[in-house]
C-alpha cells in the first residue's frame, strides 16, 4: 500500500487547508464565543468543490475518491473542527449514503444541490432512548397509501436547525426487529416534520446540533431510501465509512494541537532557555508526534479498504478497522490535546489561547459515531467472529 499522495490529493489537501486558514481561521475564536455558523459559508464550499469531492460528475459533484474527503474532513479539523463536522455530516452521512443508496431519480433531485451547497444536509439515527443501540430506535412508520406517516424524534443531529433535507431511519415493521427499519429521505417542508430545538454544547460551537420530531409526518414512498426494511444494510454500510471520516476530521485536532504545542514551546521561556529544550517537553512533543502517526496509519489502510469495497471488494476487514482507526484516533487525540494544554501551562487555561477550543472539541470523538467502549465490543465482536483477518 502506498501513501505517498498523487498529484489530485495533494491539491485538495492543500486547496482545502489554504480555503480555511484564509477564509475560516479568523472567524474560529468568534464561532466559539457566539455559537454561529459563518454566512455564506456552505456556498463557497459548494463553489470550490469541497462538498461534493466523492460524487460523480454526473450529480454535480467532482467525481474522486473517498480518499480525498478524508484529507478534506483532516484539514477542516486542523483549522475548524466545528466547520468540519457539519462538512461531514452534509457530505458523508447525507451525499455519500444518498449516491451509494439513492435511485436515479432521487439523486438527480438531491445530489446537485448537495454539492452546490443550495441544499443542506443531515443525518437523523440517534434518538433520546437509542445511541449506541442504533437498531434500538423507536421512530415508528404507518403506511397509507403512497405515503408513510412517520412519529418520533432524533436527538443530537448535527446540522438538524439548518438542513433542507434529512435522511432518517424509522421502524416500518416493528415483529421484524432490527430487520424492519427502513431509510427515509425527509424534506425541511414536510408536513408534521419540524426541529424542535437547538442543543448547546461545550465543544463545536459553530456547528448547529439539534432534534427533530415527526408528529404525523407524510413521507412519500418515492423518497424510502434503498428498499422498505433494508433500512439496517444503509446504516451499517454508511457507518464504516463515517468512522474513517470522523476519525480524519479527529486526527486534524491533534495535529492542531501538537502544532499549537510545538509552536509554545518553542516560544515560552524558563529559566533562561525555551521550554521545549527540556527533556519531559520533548518526551511530550515526541509521545504526540509518533501517536498522530500511528492513527494516520490506520486511518488511510481503512480508507484504502473502503474504496475497495465501494468497488465491489469482497472479504476485506473493513468493519472493524473502521472501528480501530476511529477508537485508537480519539483516544490519541485526547491524550496530544491534554497533553498540548498541559505544555501551554496557565495559559493553555483560559480561553485567549486557541488549545482551549481543540481540547474542548476532542472530547466528542470519544462518543460521536459510537462509543469508545461500543468500538472495542464491535471489534472483538469481528475477531470472534471472524477472525484476525489478513495483514
Amino acid at each position: 500500500m502506498n501513501f505517498d499522495l498523487d498529484r489530485e490529493h495533494i491539491m485538495v489537501r492543500t486547496h482545502v487547508r489554504e480555503f480555511m486558514e484564509k477564509e475560516v481561521g479568523p472567524f474560529c475564536e468568534e464561532m466559539d464565543r457566539t455559537d454561529s455558523f459563518p454566512p455564506g459559508l456552505w456556498k463557497k464550499l459548494g463553489e470550490l468543490g469541497f462538498l461534493g469531492l466523492s460524487v460523480s460528475q454526473e450529480y454535480g459533484g467532482e467525481g474522486m475518491d473517498f480518499f480525498a474527503s478524508v484529507l478534506a474532513a483532516e484539514q477542516m479539523g486542523r483549522v475548524s473542527p466545528a466547520v468540519g463536522l457539519s462538512y461531514c455530516a452534509h457530505a458523508n452521512l447525507c451525499a455519500h449514503n444518498l449516491e451509494a443508496n439513492g435511485n436515479p431519480e432521487q439523486k438527480s433531485l438531491y445530489l446537485p444541490g448537495l454539492c452546490s451547497g443550495a441544499l443542506i444536509g443531515c443525518m437523523g439515527l440517534t434518538e433520546p432512548g437509542a445511541g449506541s443501540d442504533a437498531v434500538g430506535i423507536s421512530t415508528s412508520t404507518q403506511k397509507e397509501g403512497d405515503f408513510y406517516i412517520l412519529n418520533g424524534s432524533k436527538t443530537f443531529i448535527t446540522n438538524a436547525p439548518i438542513a433542507d433535507i434529512a435522511l432518517v431511519y424509522a421502524k416500518t415493521d416493528v415483529s421484524k426487529g432490527s430487520r424492519g427499519i427502513t431509510a427515509f429521505i425527509v424534506e425541511k417542508d414536510t408536513p408534521g416534520f419540524g426541529v424542535s430545538r437547538k442543543i448547546e454544547k461545550m465543544g463545536h460551537h459553530g456547528s448547529p446540533t439539534g432534534e427533530l420530531f415527526f408528529n404525523n409526518a407524510r413521507v412519500p414512498a418515492k423518497n424510502i431510501l434503498g428498499k422498505a426494511d433494508e433500512g439496517v444494510r444503509v446504516m451499517m454500510n454508511g457507518l464504516d465509512a463515517e468512522r474513517i471520516i470522523v476519525a480524519a476530521l479527529c486526527l486534524g485536532i491533534g495535529s492542531a494541537a501538537l502544532e499549537l504545542a510545538l509552536d509554545y514551546s518553542r516560544k515560552r521561556q524558563q529559566f533562561g532557555r525555551p521550554i521545549c529544550d527540556f527533556q519531559l517537553i520533548k518526551a511530550k512533543l515526541a509521545d504526540m508526534y509518533t501517536e498522530l502517526e500511528a492513527a494516520r496509519g490506520l486511518i488511510y489502510r481503512a480508507c484504502a479498504l473502503a474504496h475497495k469495497s465501494r468497488e465491489g471488494g469482497k472479504g476485506t476487514d473493513l468493519h472493524k478497522l473502521a472501528a480501530a482507526a476511529i477508537l485508537y484516533t480519539a483516544e490519541a487525540v485526547s491524550r496530544a490535546v491534554d497533553q498540548s494544554v498541559q505544555i501551554h501551562g496557565g495559559y493553555g487555561y483560559t480561553t485567549e489561547y486557541p488549545i482551549n477550543r481543540f481540547y474542548r472539541d476532542a472530547k466528542l470523538y470519544e462518543i460521536g459515531a459510537g462509543t469508545s467502549e461500543v468500538r472495542r465490543i464491535l471489534i472483538a465482536n469481528e475477531l470472534i467472529r471472524r477472525g484476525v483477518g489478513q495483514w
